[in-house]
């Protein structure tokens, strides 16, 4: 029996168990759901319809971490040159936006200009200015007084960081805040055409950033961007890749498009793996504690392990779309060409069938931890390895001023269905 084509009546001739999926995908399309607790929500999903069909605007969506890592690893069979969030389905882009929705080769040529700034060793003799940073901001707090993490430490540090990568002025970071902001969807409540304005400002700021290296250049990931050349295999392509001749720079809309996802992914995702991890800390009696006693024997160790279920806990990029370029199938479930996939990786992180029965339970010490939070294969984070220095090290310098932290109000977030954030933390850290 041949696999149904988009549309066909093979995959909208509902069972029971396909309208049940579509009742639990709907939620997933409400600003209101994701500015609550979803995970009870994906739970259900992973258990009784872990690759369910959402009818408008028509997707798939996935909610398993074998599922998703299967998606992600699949290049040439879901594609994400035509778009990585749900509103872009049926979008057409003269040129990528971001170099997340470019495929290999293209997205293996554009990786190879970018990675140099991040290659780990570059990032690890950042250390020692992150660091500073760090300690500037912690030694703000009050133990015995509510502090809000998210202002005081989660949003300056990493756009303060950001900001020595690019070589731009650290006192900018508010601004850069306000441009950040304005390109996720559902992480403000401000006009379209506010978040429009902002969004024009930053490319702007950021292509005559890119004209002034280009006369003086300096040490940093603007003026590396700005003197790169094409090499010979990124000629002539007619699908996406860099534009240009061999030896040629980066032309705007390129050049725009590697900042802009570097100002935005590089602190978006740091800050809410920060304010949201340090929630699970305050809202789990004891791991702190816990976590400072381990950290006193093996302190780098322990605090890069409980990195990674920061990570894993807030998950802090939800979930990307991917479009199947053929029929194929999926456990069990005939994916159409051309239908979107959605992989949430929300619910991958939670998933019981790789985290065991303390799957729902932020666990510092969890060993082995192999969460999709940077997603995975040949779109794994690029900046992964920054974020978790810096992770690691505001938890080392938390560590060191601080015998506990607790919750001292609400926690309000945001309702975005793209990056899970966190608009506001209360939390009292007591002395050490």
């Amino acid at each position: 029996m041949p696999l149904p084509t988009a549309g066909s009546s093979g995959r909208d001739g509902r069972t029971g168990a396909a309208r049940i999926g579509h009742q639990l995908t709907e939620p997933l399309l409400d600003p209101g759901f994701y500015a609550g607790d979803p995970a009870p929500h994906y739970a259900r999903l992973r258990s009784e319809a872990p690759v369910a069909w959402h009818h408008d605007p028509g997707f798939w969506v996935v909610s398993r971490h074998a599922d998703v890592a299967a998606v992600s690893r699949d290049t040439d069979t879901y594609c994400s040159r035509r778009g990585i969030m749900v509103f872009e389905i049926g979008t057409e882009y003269e040129s990528p936006p971001t170099m997340m929705h470019t495929d290999p080769p293209e997205h293996t040529r554009y990786r190879a200009l970018a990675q140099s700034g991040f290659r780990p060793t570059f990032v690890r003799s950042l250390a020692d200015g992150v660091r500073r940073r760090t300690k500037e901001l912690v030694d703000r707090i009050e133990p015995g007084v509510a502090v809000d993490v998210v202002s005081e430490l989660a949003v300056p540090l990493p756009l303060q960081v950001i900001s020595d990568l690019l070589g731009v002025p650290e006192d900018e970071w508010p601004r850069f805040f306000r441009w950040s902001e304005a390109v996720i969807p559902g992480a403000t409540d401000w006009p379209e055409e506010e978040r429009a304005l902002l969004g024009s400002e930053m490319v702007a700021y950021l292509l005559a950033a890119a004209a002034d290296r280009r006369r003086s250049p300096t040490d940093d990931i603007i003026s590396e961007l700005a003197a790169a050349r094409l090499p010979v295999s990124a000629s002539g392509t007619e699908d996406g890749g860099p534009s240009g001749e061999p030896g040629d720079g980066l032309s705007d809309a390129e050049l725009a498009m590697f900042l802009v996802q570097l100002l935005v992914a590089g602190n978006e995702t740091t800050r809410n793996m920060m304010s949201g991890g340090l929630v699970g800390f305050a809202r789990h009696p004891g791991s702190w504690e816990s976590l400072r006693a381990r950290a006193a024997t093996t302190a780098p160790r322990v605090t890069a392990t409980a990195v990674e279920e920061m990570l894993r806990w807030t998950t802090p990029v939800v979930s990307f779309l991917r479009t199947a370029t053929r029929n194929t199938e999926l456990a069990g479930h005939a994916i159409a060409a051309d239908d979107p996939v959605l992989m949430l990786y929300a619910s991958a992180n939670r998933d019981e069938a790789v985290f065991g029965d303390t799957a729902d339970r932020f666990d510092p010490a969890r060993d082995p931890n192999p969460h999709l939070a940077f997603g995975f294969g040949a779109h794994f984070c690029i900046g992964a390895v920054l974020a978790r220095l810096e992770g690691q090290v505001l938890l080392e310098e938390l560590l060191r001023r601080f015998g506990t932290v607790d919750q001292a109000g609400p926690v309000v977030r945001t309702g975005s269905p793209v990056i899970a954030g966190v608009r506001s933390a209360p939390l009292v850290f007591g002395a050490a």
